[in-house]
């Protein structure tokens, strides 16, 4: 193997290798964070972040972003909790919480897709309309759920907990769905040169709507996951969780920049990641008032480590003209 391969492939592990680190440090400076059951309530405590991630990887695959995340977890969880609240079916409430989901993803694509609006502004404007709805609808008092939303959360499938197996769910048909389509494939391309895609007959519009809808649906289930584990909705509820799900899909090896990235390992391995740093600190009694600085930290870590792997990949693929 050549050493321009060796070094992209070295590059592209990079996530893996400060998975590990953070692994080891933290497992070194407390015998409590390498328990079986602390492992577990990692991976209960990813399984939101990580179906946020996922559906904010596909809109980064295209070269976008959606800053509406952690507002359409709100809205979701804020219709869904007020259905089930005032004594509706459960199903009923999950049901009209995953249709929001749908309706805002939508609406982003439809601005995005339709009126041109860029990405930033139309998600970003996205952001403050669904977190005034769901402040609205809540009067901006907390809702306290019924035992039968926790007990959903706490409940446990072929002895692996439910939380658990819906991310493993989403992000295993995530990854069919991106590697083993035409349509995924698509959307790698249109990351990665749009005019170019558009050119070749891809249908750009249609695949970039979808991309914003399917954030928009996992964002939903990721507000109803965290919605089962808390068992209330409050006023900051899902508030700036946009950010954990960019860096998690960051640090999972996705590009800001578009075209490159994965669910499986990547953006599944960076919310565990993520997770697990905010875990650490716990089982350290840090000072909490460090926690935002430590997340500022990762994400800072995240941009950056995305931008230098962009720099050095493109250096090291790029071909040398040699004069004859």
């Amino acid at each position: 193997m050549r050493p321009k391969a060796i070094a992209i492939r070295s590059l592209n592990q990079a996530p893996f290798a400060l998975f590990v680190v953070v692994f080891v440090v933290f497992g070194c400076m407390s015998n409590r964070f390498l328990d079986v059951q602390n492992l577990s309530n990692i991976l209960i405590q990813s399984s939101s972040l990580a179906v946020a991630a996922i559906g904010m990887t596909f809109v980064l695959l295209t070269a976008g972003v959606d800053l509406s995340v952690g507002s359409v977890m709100f809205v979701a969880v804020a219709v869904s909790g007020k259905l089930i609240f005032n004594g509706y079916p459960l199903a009923l409430g999950i049901f009209a919480g995953m249709f929001v989901g749908l309706l805002v993803g939508g609406l982003n694509g439809v601005l995005v897709v339709r009126l041109k609006v860029t990405a930033f502004i139309a998600t970003l404007a996205m952001l403050f309309i669904a977190r005034g709805f769901g402040l609205w609808l809540t009067n901006t008092r907390a809702m306290n759920m019924p035992d039968s939303v926790t007990l959903l959360g706490s409940s446990h499938l072929l002895r692996i907990p439910t939380p658990v197996l819906v991310m493993l769910a989403v992000a295993l048909l995530s990854h069919f769905f991106l590697v083993g389509t035409a349509w995924g494939r698509q959307i790698y391309a249109i990351g990665f040169d749009r005019e170019t895609a558009r050119k070749a007959g891809v249908p750009v519009g249609g695949l970039l709507m979808l991309s914003y809808v399917i954030c928009g649906l996992c964002a939903a289930l990721s507000g109803l996951i965290a919605l089962t584990q808390t068992g209330a909705v409050s006023p900051t509820f899902g508030n700036q969780r946009e950010f954990a799900a960019i860096a998690a899909a960051v640090l999972g090896g996705t590009s800001l920049f578009g075209g490159r990235g994965s669910v499986l390992p990547g953006t599944l391995l960076g919310a565990i990641l993520f997770q697990t740093v905010e875990n650490g600190l716990v089982i350290l009694n840090a000072d909490p008032y460090l926690y935002p600085i430590i997340v500022s930290m990762t994400i800072f870590l995240a941009v950056l480590l995305d931008t230098t792997r962009n720099q050095l990949v493109s250096r090291l693929s790029r071909r040398t003209i040699r004069a004859k």
